[in-house]
């Protein structure tokens, strides 16, 4: 109990008795709360003395090494680097010649740094956890019968290209990873807005109620977004992906007018993947026309791997592996790590998973270690090619 807690207490020193002796004095003294306490405090105050004495002024905070911007300019900066600092704010940015303060323990030159800034061609620098740009962005879309459709802009510009997340890559090999069947679940799918690294793909069910606030969000925490094309399986009827299920045998022109209905649903996602499909992907007519309306609307189409056969004349990527199949802890775990296995085979490697809480939980442990064993975390986007 603290002595602020108990009742006041008042002791009146007598002179002391010629029977006690110095000791006997020094131990009732310290006796004395008051008294006590003035001694902590005084001791206390001596120790700060002989720090500050030894280490120097405790105001002075870590060491700081004063840089002058307009020196720097002299002897490394472009020509016209004032003006490009300030191109963008015709309101007049302050430019400040200020202290910078260094850690005392520099990044060595294989240092990851917590915020990346990739250039892209034709864009200002781009921070890791920026946020995307909103949608839909301007010249990217039509009016259809129930809603935007994504289509290439003036130029050639894809919704590919425009809403994929920027990414260089630094020469390590490229580890991605598609989370799926967003949207349906406020829980799951907050959790994996707001706890994966935004270099993780996120992949959204058509049918979801407010899927445009979904993608929205998602982008606006930085990561790029996949819509989901429900497509036949095997055992359709009994597993039923709804009622905008692209079939295996429907006429071409059924298909696409389908598919359009389902991107219609929202803006903002870089290309389509598939929920199961196992009938419709083994379909020549039904993937033909498929993957020519994406060809069409300028979209990349990711799989699951079911398709990684097929092309299309499109930016295509197809996982590597479903990381989830089993969901426990030490299977997923191992998934994870035979993913970097391919990467580090391959250059690069795709995986696949589902929103289960194990997975988002197992995925958010993984991403945090991943870079620091010499792999690069990817975007899906950034793994795709052509064919």
């Amino acid at each position: 109990m603290s002595m602020f807690s108990k009742k006041k207490l008042v002791t009146v020193a007598s002179a002391p008795s010629p029977g006690i002796n110095a000791q006997e004095m020094f131990a009732k003294a310290i006796a004395n709360p008051y008294v006590g306490a003035g001694g902590a405090a005084f001791l206390f105050m001596s120790s700060a003395l002989i720090l500050v004495a030894l280490m120097g002024d405790p105001k002075a905070g870590s060491p700081v090494v004063r840089i002058s911007l307009a020196k720097v300019a002299a002897m490394a900066a472009p020509p016209g680097w004032r003006e490009a600092l300030t191109a963008d704010h015709p309101g007049g940015t302050t430019l400040s010649t200020d202290i910078f303060r260094l850690s005392e323990n520099p990044l060595g030159p294989d240092a990851a740094f917590g915020q990346a800034v990739i250039t892209v061609p034709g864009r200002q620098a781009f921070h890791a956890a920026d946020p995307l740009p909103p949608a839909p962005i301007a010249g990217l879309t039509t009016q259809g019968s129930g809603g935007l459709l994504p289509i290439i802009g003036q130029g050639g510009k894809t919704p590919a290209e425009a809403y994929a997340r920027p990414f260089a890559s630094n020469g390590r090999p490229k580890v991605g990873l598609v989370i799926g069947g967003l949207g349906l679940n406020a829980t799951a799918t907050r959790q994996a807005i707001e706890n994966l690294p935004p270099e993780i793909t996120l992949s959204f069910v058509p049918y979801s109620d407010g899927l445009q606030g979904w993608i929205d969000l998602a982008r606006q925490n930085g990561h790029e977004v996949l819509l989901e094309a429900p497509m036949e399986p095997v055992d359709y009827p009994d597993n039923d992906p709804g009622p905008y299920t692209l079939m295996a045998q429907a006429p071409g022109p059924e298909t696409v007018k389908k598919l359009e209905w389902l991107l219609s649903r929202a803006t903002g996602y870089f290309g389509v993947t598939n929920y199961l499909g196992s009938r419709f992907v083994g379909s020549d007519g039904a993937m033909t026309a498929f993957t020519g309306a994406l060809r069409g609307r300028g979209l990349a189409f990711i799989d699951d791997g079911s398709a990684a056969r097929r092309g299309g004349g499109l930016p295509r990527a197809s996982a590597d592996r479903i990381v989830d199949d089993q969901l426990s802890v030490e299977a997923i775990d191992q998934q994870l790590l035979s993913l970097e296995a391919g990467a580090l085979q391959h250059g690069q490697a795709l995986g696949s998973g589902f929103a289960y809480p194990v997975t988002l939980t197992q995925v958010a442990q993984w991403a945090q270690s991943v870079e620091s064993r010499g792999y690069q975390l990817a975007p899906a986007s950034a793994l795709t090619t052509r064919r």
